[in-house]
C-alpha cells in the first residue's frame, strides 16, 4: 500500500464505542495523547504520515475511524451521525482514554473538527484542541457542496457503490488522481466502499447544515482554559483560508496557514504540519 495510507509502526487497535467497535492505528508512547479524528470519507489512514513522527517526538498517538467509517461499526439512523451526535459519542471515547492518566490533545480535520469542537463544547476533557481545514459552520457554496448536493439523491436510491463509480469517472480526469500509485488508488476505492450508507448521508447532511458554534466554542475554551489552534492549506478548496482565519480571531487563538497544501495537509504537507503542530503542543504542555 502506499506510504500516504501507512505507518510503519502503528498498530491497528480496536476501540469500544456506544455503536460497537472502534477501528484506530496507534503508535504507543510514553508521553501526552494526540487523538486524530479524520474528516466526511476519511479514516484514520489519512493520518499516516504522522504517526511515526509523533511518537518519536514522544507523544502517545492514536488516529480514528468516525462510526460508520472504514474500521468503525455505526448505527442506521443518519441523524446520528450529525456534528452534535458524533460529538457526544467523541467526547465520551475521550473520557475514557483520558481516565488512561494522560493530557489527551484533539485534532479534528474537515468534518472531524465539527465533531471535535461539538465534543469540546460537550464537556471531553481535553488538554488542547486543533482544528484542521475545518470552518466556522456548515460549509459554503463550491464544488465540494455542489458534489454533496448532486450525490444525495443517488446515494438514496442506488447506494454507496453506485456513487463511487460516479466519483471514479470523476476523479479519472485529475491530474491528481491520476498521479497517484495504484496502490493508494486501490485503497480510496475500498475505503470508500466500506463507509455505511446512513454514516455518508448523516455526515453529508451535517455537512449541509452544521450551524456556526465558533460563539459557543469560545467561552468553553476560555473558561476551561484549553489551548486551541486553526491550521489550514493556503488552497483549501472546502472553506477558504480567510474564513478559517477569521474563526480563529473570534475564536481568540492562533492560526496558521501552510504552504504548498490545499484540505488534506496531513498528506499533502506533512513535515510542514508536524512542525506547527509540536510547536504549538509544546508551548500547551509547558
Amino acid at each position: 500500500m502506499h506510504s500516504q495510507v501507512t505507518a510503519h509502526n502503528a498498530e491497528p487497535v480496536v476501540l469500544p464505542g456506544r455503536h460497537g467497535a472502534v477501528g484506530g492505528l496507534r503508535r504507543a508512547g510514553p508521553g501526552p495523547l494526540a487523538l486524530l479524528v479524520p474528516g466526511y470519507t476519511g479514516s484514520k489512514e489519512d493520518f499516516a504520515p504522522l504517526l511515526d513522527p509523533l511518537a518519536e517526538a514522544g507523544f502517545d498517538v492514536l488516529a480514528i475511524d468516525l462510526p460508520g467509517q472504514m474500521d468503525s461499526q455505526g448505527p442506521d439512523d443518519e441523524t446520528s451521525y450529525l456534528p452534535e451526535h458524533l460529538g457526544a459519542f467523541l467526547a465520551e471515547l475521550i473520557g475514557k482514554l483520558a481516565a488512561e492518566g494522560k493530557p489527551v490533545l484533539l485534532t479534528g480535520h474537515s468534518y472531524g473538527g465539527l465533531v471535535s469542537r461539538r465534543a469540546v463544547i460537550a464537556g471531553a476533557p481535553v488538554t488542547g484542541l486543533t482544528l484542521l481545514s475545518s470552518g466556522p459552520a456548515a460549509l459554503p457554496p463550491g464544488p465540494r457542496r455542489h458534489m454533496l448536493d448532486l450525490g444525495e439523491p443517488v446515494m438514496r436510491e442506488r447506494g454507496v457503490a453506485e456513487v463511487h463509480k460516479i466519483m471514479q469517472a470523476i476523479n479519472m480526469q485529475t491530474p491528481r488522481y491520476q498521479a497517484m500509485a495504484p496502490e493508494h488508488r486501490e485503497f480510496l476505492a475500498a475505503r470508500f466502499l466500506r463507509n455505511q450508507g446512513a454514516a455518508l448521508l448523516g455526515m453529508g447532511a451535517g455537512l449541509r447544515t452544521e450551524p456556526d458554534q465558533v460563539e459557543v466554542l469560545a467561552p468553553v475554551l476560555a473558561e476551561r482554559g484549553i489551548p486551541a489552534l486553526v491550521v489550514c492549506g493556503e488552497d483549501d478548496d472546502a472553506w477558504p483560508a480567510v474564513a478559517q482565519q477569521e474563526m480563529a480571531g473570534r475564536l481568540g487563538v492562533p492560526f496558521e496557514l501552510l504552504q504548498g497544501a490545499a484540505h488534506s495537509p496531513a498528506l499533502e504537507n506533512p513535515a510542514g504540519l508536524l512542525a506547527v503542530l509540536l510547536s504549538h503542543w509544546r508551548a500547551w504542555l509547558s
